[in-house]
């Protein structure tokens, strides 16, 4: 679904849009189910990792998704591509 890493100051990713379409499922709510668990793993990782429950962490993970989306420190840009290249 997603492939994500930082490389050249700059986040690149792949994202297979339109598999969750294709599986009869509505797509944005399958994203925002998948990109929450995500959230979940996270804040429970560096919980775990910190000692600090894992519900502050994800209240600070909130708190900075609503900054970036609100004022981005950088643009989203890049070329969609249908199938492999």
């Amino acid at each position: 679904m997603l492939s994500a890493w930082i490389a050249e100051q700059g986040l690149h990713c792949t994202l297979n849009i339109g598999m969750w379409d294709s599986a009869g499922h509505d797509e944005p709510k399958a994203w925002g189910i998948l990109l929450a668990d995500v959230v979940l793993h996270i804040s429970n990782a560096i919980g775990e990792s910190k000692g600090t429950p894992s519900e502050q962490v994800l209240l600070e993970i909130f708190d900075s998704l609503g900054n970036e989306l609100d004022d981005p420190t950088s643009p989203a840009k890049g070329e969609f591509h249908v199938g492999h290249s």
